[in-house]
C-alpha cells in the first residue's frame, strides 16, 4: 500500500547557508533519473522530497533511489487531507496491508504544521486507539514493537507509513569538485571510486593497459567496471593510457595520471590503496608513489581490510567483474620482491637520468583513448542488495 514516497536528504543538511545548492543539485539528480518512470510527479517542500507514484510500483522507484547520493532515507507512504478521521482510517488502512501481519505496533506522529487542533501526543492516543479497536489481538509495545505507525501532519496534508529504507548517504554527485580514479580490473580500486562519488565528487577514471602483453578482454573488463559505477553517476568519462613501454614505473603512472588530471579539471587522486594490504602498500612505498603527483592522493580505502572491502564490492555489483580471470598490468608487470622502503632521494635521482621517461609519458598521453561510459543496463544497483545500507 503506497501511492507516493518520502524522501529525506543526507547529513549536507547540516550544511547551513549552502544547505540550499545541495538541496537543489540532489532534486535535480531526482528529477532527472525519475524520468525512466513518466507517471512519477517529483514534488519538494519543507526539506523532503515527495513521490506521487500514480500507479507506478515502489519497488522499481526504490531500486533507482538506491543509486542517489546525498538521501538519507525514503519510506513508501499514503496521503489523506488534514482531518482527524482520515488519518485515522488511512492508519489503519495501512496497518491492515502489512504482511505478515504484526502482533505489536507503537505509534509515532509528527506535526510539522501548527495549525493542526490536535497536537502529537493526543494523535498518537487518537490514532492507536482507533487501530487497536479495529485489529483485535493487536498489541502495543513501545520500546520494541513489530511496527512503528508513522503520521506525518503537514500544511499540505498528513502522511502515514510504516517502512523506512536506508539510502545511500553523502552528498549529492558533484557537490565536492572532480578527481581521477587510477581504475584497475581488480576489487579495489573500483569500490574506491564508488566511496569516492559517495562524498560528492565527481569522479573520471584512468586505466592503464598494456596491450599486447594483457589481452583486449582485459580492456573489455574495466569497461564493464566503467559501467557498473556509472550507474551510481549517469556516466563516467573513462580514459585508457597504453603504457606497455614503461609499464614497470608506478610513479610514472602518477605522473600520467596526473597530468590527465589537471587537463580535466580534477582537483585529486583517487586510488584503491589500503595500508599494508600487499607489500608495495607500506607508508613509506605511498609515500615516494605519491610524491610523484602534482594533486593531493585520496585512498578511500586506506584503514579498511581485505574483507570489508569485498563486501562494499559486492553490494556495488563491481565484485563479479572484478574477479573475472583477465590480468591488467597492475598485477601483470608486477615485481617479484617490490621494496618495501624505498629511498625516495635515490628513486628520484635515478629519475632525473632517465630522459626517456618523459618522452614516453607525453607519448602515453598523446595516445590515450577517452571513452564516454554509460550505465550498464544490466547494472546491479543497491537495490538488488538486501541493505542499501553500507556504512
Amino acid at each position: 500500500m503506497a501511492s507516493m514516497v518520502i524522501i529525506r536528504f543526507g547529513e549536507f543538511t547540516l550544511k547551513g547557508k549552502n544547505r540550499s545548492y545541495f538541496e537543489d543539485t540532489v532534486l535535480r539528480v531526482i528529477r532527472r533519473r525519475m524520468k525512466v518512470f513518466p507517471d512519477v510527479e517529483v514534488q519538494h517542500a519543507s526539506g523532503r522530497v515527495f513521490l506521487k507514484l500514480n500507479g507506478t510500483p515502489f519497488e522499481k522507484v526504490a531500486t533507482v533511489l538506491d543509486t542517489i547520493f546525498g538521501l538519507s532515507s525514503y519510506s513508501p507512504a499514503e496521503s489523506c487531507s488534514l482531518d482527524t478521521e482520515a488519518i485515522r482510517e488511512t492508519a489503519l488502512a495501512m496497518m491492515k496491508s502489512l504482511v505478515p501481519q504484526p502482533r505489536t505496533f507503537k505509534v509515532k506522529v509528527r506535526r510539522p504544521y501548527k495549525g493542526f487542533p490536535l497536537n502529537s501526543m493526543e494523535m498518537n492516543h487518537v490514532v492507536g486507539r482507533h487501530v487497536l479497536v479495529n485489529m483485535p489481538g493487536l498489541k502495543v509495545d513501545l520500546h520494541h514493537p513489530d511496527t512503528e505507525l508513522n503520521v506525518e501532519i503537514r500544511d499540505n496534508g498528513a502522511y502515514v507509513f510504516c517502512e523506512t529504507h536506508p539510502a545511500q548517504g553523502g552528498f549529492p554527485l558533484g557537490t565536492n569538485g572532480r578527481a581521477m580514479l587510477l581504475l584497475s580490473g581488480g576489487i579495489d580500486s573500483p569500490v574506491a571510486g564508488f566511496l569516492a562519488m559517495r562524498r560528492g565528487l565527481h569522479v573520471e577514471a584512468v586505466h592503464f593497459h598494456s596491450f599486447p602483453y594483457t589481452s583486449e578482454r582485459a580492456k573489455q573488463k574495466v569497461r564493464e567496471l566503467a559501467e557498473q559505477l556509472a550507474v551510481y553517476a549517469d556516466g563516467i568519462t573513462l580514459h585508457m593510457v597504453p603504457f606497455a613501454e614503461i609499464q614497470m614505473v608506478r610513479r610514472a603512472m602518477m605522473r600520467i595520471t596526473s597530468r590527465l588530471a589537471e587537463m580535466h579539471k580534477c582537483k585529486a587522486i583517487v586510488t584503491g590503496e589500503s595500508l599494508g594490504q600487499v607489500a608495495s602498500q607500506t607508508l613509506a612505498s605511498l609515500t615516494a608513489i605519491e610524491r610523484a603527483s602534482a594533486l593531493p592522493v585520496l585512498r578511500p580505502l586506506i584503514m579498511m581490510d581485505k574483507q570489508e572491502i569485498i563486501h562494499l564490492a559486492e553490494k556495488i555489483g563491481t565484485f563479479p567483474i572484478s574477479i573475472q580471470p583477465y590480468e591488467d598490468c597492475c598485477t601483470l608487470f608486477v615485481p617479484k620482491s617490490p621494496s618495501t622502503n624505498p629511498n625516495i632521494a635515490l628513486v628520484e635521482q635515478i629519475e632525473s637520468k632517465a630522459h626517456w621517461m618523459e618522452e614516453e609519458i607525453e607519448e602515453a598521453i598523446r595516445r590515450t583513448e577517452t571513452i564516454r561510459i554509460l550505465p550498464s543496463s544490466a547494472g546491479r544497483t543497491a537495490g538488488d542488495a538486501d541493505d542499501a545500507a553500507y556504512f
